[in-house]
């Protein structure tokens, strides 16, 4: 067995790691230590709150830390895990302890920061999850188990990320229950998941409806109007001609190819509303141009 009697310290921050954390607590695992990003202001009251991960932490009495520096403590033998923990593990704690990633793509595809937002972005038809060891280059480590699920045309990230997070949890311990397990070596042209960007997000509406559909499903989308920044929060492809970036009172907008109605956005400084409803306060039954 991978885990050897060896117990565990967990890695990570976000709902998905917390996910997958309670989902070994759940199912029995030892979890003696978890390390995660310290508390940070969220939300428009800017008061500081702590992740995901500490939360579930503290709520079943496991002790918790921000710095790789604790695990020095610790003198029996240990796994890692770890789960969108968003720091390079150096070398040194890796010689000392080894690791597991729950990596939210089909390895070799998708290495790197974003991988579900760079398959939405990308098109893929399917992504999966990758239980894989952990070294000191990025996400580069042998595979223990895998399992894949198609990208649905209504996919966000959000919903993908959290159905992802749900596959992995059952395939992490799966994987750390089976008597016999091989890792297997990444075969194939890896590609990279860099961090998604203001660039990665901002609408070119010279792009076709597609692509700019699965932009507002992958990313915080925005395009400009008036000087101010809109956050186009869903949007649906509709047919029609319309000249390119130019809005109707239908909240139907023209893009390179295509058009796409828009449903929900969120005008800076304002929370989500009905994108109809916002046309026309802006300009009753006249049309708007977005910037380009």
């Amino acid at each position: 067995m991978l885990i050897d009697g060896r117990k565990i310290v967990f890695l990570g921050t976000p709902q998905a790691a917390a996910t997958i954390l309670e989902s070994l607590i759940e199912s029995g695992f030892e979890i003696v230590h978890v390390i995660t990003r310290p508390d940070a202001r969220r939300g428009r009251g800017g008061t500081k709150s702590a992740s995901a991960v500490k939360a579930v932490a503290v709520r079943h009495g496991i002790s918790v830390s921000n710095d790789l520096s604790s695990l020095d403590s610790f003198d029996e033998p240990l796994l890692g895990i770890v789960v969108a923990y968003g720091r390079i593990i150096p070398a040194r704690v890796l010689e000392k302890i080894p690791m597991l990633n729950v990596h939210f793509s089909l390895l070799p595809r998708w290495r790197g920061a974003a991988p579900v937002e760079r398959a939405i972005l990308a098109g893929d038809a399917e992504t999966g999850v990758c239980i894989m060891d952990v070294e000191a280059t990025l996400d580069t480590g042998a595979v223990y188990g895998d399992i894949r699920t198609a990208i649905k045309h209504s996919d966000t990230s959000e919903t993908l990320t959290t159905r992802l997070a749900s596959m992995g949890a059952q395939l992490l311990c799966d994987v750390l229950r089976a008597d016999l397990v091989r890792a297997v070596v990444q075969v194939g042209e890896p590609t990279y998941a860099h961090k998604i960007t203001a660039e990665d997000q901002k609408i070119d509406w010279s792009a076709s409806a597609e692509f700019i559909d699965r932009q507002i499903r992958a990313v915080r989308a925005f395009t400009a109007f008036d000087g101010q920044r809109v956050k186009i929060l869903k949007a649906e492809i509709v047919s029609g001609d319309r000249a390119v970036a130019r809005v109707g009172p239908d909240a139907v907008v023209g893009t390179g190819d295509g058009a796409l109605m828009l449903v929900t956005v969120a005008p800076e400084g304002r929370p989500a509303m009905n994108a109809a409803d916002w046309l026309r306060g802006r300009q009753g039954s006249e049309p708007i141009q977005f910037d380009l």
